[in-house]
């Protein structure tokens, strides 16, 4: 098996790919690239089982008729919305307040955060990938999932928060990550990357989507129950993994 995963960025500058190759218990750093463009992005998607992208696959629902209700001059739309709690059901996603609820961790805002830019180019990418191999389903049916590699960190029990920058505390946090997925996953040979990934946390998050992308393969992630099916087929849905690392070696190859 092939997993992708994927760390999308406004533009092709800072996105990161990685493909991990899992044979017999064991899992190798097959590929690793920064600054990677749609075409590339979009050929990856078409060798790999599974992708993990870690950007907003949709909106909130309750954005689009929002917008829709200013532009045309319709009050009610917009009224609808009045006040915070109005204004959280335009920024954050069905998918978002389940992952806080569970995690504690706030994913960024895909309408009103600077991950607007990214979800913009994710819907770009998201259509070049149905006009080469067929539609995904928003909510990971198919052979693309959104993942959140914070929420993927914690829920394996390693850091979380405070390894991305070019500071020197985010590099020493980011080289301690480094070190604690080597020891909670011994069976990852790193194929002599690990360098690369210890400077750049781009690049392991990308890691960290493709690792995730390997439990929504497995069915060790949790899915959408009924209460969330139908924002997650629009909205999108982030896979948030259930069992630690050890059991991504285990199930197919």
């Amino acid at each position: 098996m092939l997993t992708l995963g994927v760390d999308l960025a406004a533009a092709t500058k800072k996105t990161a790919a990685a493909v991990v190759e899992w044979n017999n218990g064991t899992a190798r750093l097959a590929h690793l690239a920064l600054d990677v463009d749609d075409d590339e992005i979009v050929r990856l998607f078409g060798a790999a089982d599974l992708a993990g992208i870690d950007c907003p696959v949709g909106w909130p629902d309750a954005f689009l008729p929002f917008i829709a209700g200013h532009l045309a001059g319709d009050p009610h739309p917009v009224l609808d919305h009045d006040g915070i709690e109005g204004r959280r059901l335009l920024a954050y996603r069905d998918t978002d307040r389940f992952v806080t609820a569970r995690t504690g961790l706030i994913p960024l805002s895909v309408s009103a955060d600077r991950l607007a830019h990214p979800a913009m180019r994710c819907a770009v990418i998201q259509a070049k990938i149905a006009v080469e191999h067929g539609p995904q389903a928003r909510d990971g049916r198919g052979r693309l999932a959104e993942v959140y590699p914070a929420a993927s960190l914690k829920s394996w029990g390693l850091l979380a928060r405070g390894y991305k920058g070019r500071g020197g505390a985010e590099t020493q946090r980011l080289g301690d990550l480094l070190r604690g997925l080597r020891q909670a996953a011994p069976w990852l040979d790193l194929a002599g990357h690990g360098e690369q990934l210890a400077g750049s946390d781009d690049m392991f998050d990308a890691v960290i989507a493709s690792l995730t992308a390997r439990a929504v393969a497995l069915g060790a992630t949790i899915r959408p129950d009924a209460a969330h099916a139908r924002a997650a087929r629009t909205e999108g849905w982030i896979h948030l993994p259930t069992g630690g690392l050890s059991a991504l070696t285990g199930g197919p190859a």
